[in-house]
């Protein structure tokens, strides 16, 4: 699979609101199409905050919303809370695959209730939501923890993005989309980590 035109514009997306690029944001939101945006749009959105907080989420439903906002959700996008424990172990276990354990007991070493909190929110809430795909998520935080400086991470999710059935040219290829948005240090540095980690 190859990155679509709309693959291209979420990338880039969720990279601007990690970055607080607030044109970038509001030009892409200028450029949406008639279909959009859409439920992919308001869930990579959503998701940025897993990566860099919540001030920038708040900043961007604000950019976002003198612009027209997000449009209106879909019937059942609002979620019941039943299984997320259960959703966002089994996301997790697919993205770190046989080092998940080895990672939950990282976390857990630091702070239990951040290991619960990053098991149920972060991966049981936001990212296993339906309305974007896995690999397509995965490939989000690849840019998001790329713009980030955040190799550890980066390489975590280069390898997960492949274990969620995205190809290693699409991580390398969801790089080059944001080339522009990023520090050319930064970029190298994570062109490196995807390079070592997708091989």
């Amino acid at each position: 699979m190859t990155l679509s035109g709309r693959d291209r514009t979420l990338l880039r997306l969720s990279t601007a609101i990690v970055l607080g690029h607030w044109n970038e944001l509001r030009r892409l939101r200028a450029a949406a199409g008639p279909t959009e945006p859409d439920r992919a749009w308001r869930e990579a959105v959503l998701q940025t905050h897993v990566f860099a907080g919540f001030p920038r989420l708040v900043q961007a439903y604000q950019e976002l919303d003198a612009l027209g906002g997000l449009g209106p959700p879909e019937p059942g996008e609002k979620e019941a809370e039943a299984g997320l424990a259960a959703r966002g172990r089994s996301l997790f276990d697919r993205i770190y695959g046989d080092d998940a354990d080895e990672v939950r007991a990282l976390l857990a070493a630091a702070d239990p209730l951040f290991a619960a909190w990053v098991g149920e929110h972060a991966y049981g809430r936001v990212l296993s939501r339906p309305g974007l795909s896995a690999d397509r998520r995965e490939l989000l935080a690849v840019c998001a923890l790329a713009a980030l400086g955040q190799g550890r991470q980066l390489a975590s999710h280069a390898r997960g993005a492949l274990r969620c059935g995205a190809a290693a040219a699409e991580v390398s290829a969801a790089l080059d989309c944001v080339a522009d948005l990023l520090a050319p240090a930064e970029l190298e540095r994570a062109r490196a980590v995807v390079a070592r980690f997708t091989t």
